[in-house]
């Protein structure tokens, strides 16, 4: 058995939300605190200790606790969860731009990351000169750069920018660069964060096919994603984290099996915090039976309503809301967007609170189980607020007892009952 590359022993990071602090914080807290809150702390120190009062303890939460796990050489493993698990802060952890709270972790090897846009590159610098900084902090030599170069920039499409600084790209032209980078300079271990978002469907399916060629060359990848037949495609073996610990840890089917059927529970409608950093931010979705009353379980032959509340914290242009409906192993059946029917939702829009709302037709689903997944920002160059398989909804046909000679025969995704013209010509 090859040996562990990566070695995971009971990490946890604590972060503190509201507390006042300077730099790092104290006793191995992560701090966030406004200027507003550090003004409103210096006014009230002096009368506090006058009282004998202690200071405020900050609120903490615990982004990881106590994770542990290996991976082996050449082994690539998948990692899923929902928004805030503590994917993206492991990735972090292990890329070293985080410290841990607590906890300990051990590579063997380069480590390449692929992280969120706007981790890893210089943007006063060019795309070339970027390309032979990230290939030195690798510790590769400039010949070894230069023998993928070209490999490098063709894959990214990017030939006509190479002398521009990437402060200039799109969002999508970064992340192509930086996967190409990440992928070609051949690091031992590749850590690819949900990325691949901000790109279109012919780039998508090139980065999973090169890692793919990645995991076949004996390297170890760590893939963080929400496309979870991706994942199942890619990875043997998968990690499922929830609330920062570890849920289940198996081979991918099962882990991704598992993972769905949590988030099946009947739930009509999901409300979400408001959050003023985003552009844009989901507030809350509901599902609409044809009474205008919240549901999970809808009749196949009747029509529904999904309802996306949300808001837009500044002003935007080009954005627009996308929905998809996907199966319980995360396949995208349909996706529809403000956008498609409406393209003034494309100009500019100014701050609000804002209500969309779509219909699926009656008999266009089968019988079965059904997710929604809500993405919001600029197609092909920016995601603002993505969340992955958030509400569940069940079809049902009470007609199918009825019609059981058509059911045995139609064992379908989609439930449509098209037109047909039936004439005997001989």
């Amino acid at each position: 058995m090859s040996e562990a590359v990566i070695r995971v022993e009971s990490l946890s990071k604590r972060y503190r939300i509201g507390g006042v602090s300077g730099g790092t914080g104290q006793a191995g807290y992560a701090s966030y605190g406004s200027l507003r809150e550090s003004l409103s702390e210096a006014a009230a120190a002096p009368l506090r200790r006058l009282r004998g009062e202690p200071r405020p303890r900050p609120n903490e939460i615990w982004a990881l606790k106590d994770v542990s796990f290996e991976v082996r050489q050449g082994e690539t493993l998948g990692i899923i969860g929902r928004n805030g698990a503590g994917k993206s802060t492991l990735l972090k952890i292990l890329s070293r731009i985080t410290r841990p709270t607590q906890g300990r972790v051990t590579l063997r090897g380069r480590v390449g990351s692929l992280l969120e846009v706007g981790t890893g590159f210089h943007p006063e610098l060019t795309g070339r000169e970027n390309i032979f900084l990230n290939g030195a902090i690798l510790g590769m030599r400039k010949a070894e750069i230069e023998r993928k170069f070209d490999e490098m920039v063709e894959f990214a499409e990017i030939e006509q920018f190479l002398e521009t600084p990437v402060k200039h790209y799109s969002s999508g032209m970064y992340m192509r660069l930086a996967f190409a980078v990440a992928a070609h300079l051949e690091p031992e271990i590749l850590l690819v964060d949900e990325v691949l978002a901000v790109g279109d469907a012919a780039f998508q399916k090139k980065c999973l096919g090169k890692m793919g060629q990645v995991a076949q060359q004996g390297r170890t990848v760590l893939f963080v994603s929400h496309n979870l037949p991706a994942v199942i495609r890619l990875c043997p073996r998968s990690i499922w984290l929830d609330r920062g610990k570890i849920e289940l840890d198996s081979n991918s089917e099962q882990v991704t099996a598992a993972y769905t059927n949590a988030f099946s529970q009947a739930v009509d409608h999901v409300e979400l915090p408001p959050s003023p950093e985003s552009p844009m931010r989901l507030r809350g979705i509901t599902i609409l039976d044809r009474n205008n009353k919240p549901t999970t379980r809808i009749e196949a032959s009747e029509p529904c309503r999904i309802q996306v509340n949300y808001d837009i914290n500044r002003d935007v242009v080009g954005a627009h809301v996308i929905c998809f409906i996907q199966t319980s192993e995360g396949v995208s059946l349909l996706g529809t967007g403000d956008a498609d029917c409406l393209p003034d939702q494309l100009g500019r829009r100014e701050p609000g609170t804002y209500l969309g709302e779509f219909e699926i037709p009656p008999s266009l689903l089968g019988e079965g189980q059904y997710f929604i997944t809500v993405s919001m920002g600029v197609p092909f160059v920016q995601v603002y607020d993505r969340h992955e398989m958030i509400l569940g909804f069940e079809i049902f046909d009470n007609q199918s007892s009825q019609r059981q000679w058509q059911h045995m025969h139609r064992q379908s995704i989609l439930g449509l009952e098209l037109p047909w013209i039936v004439s005997k010509i001989n």
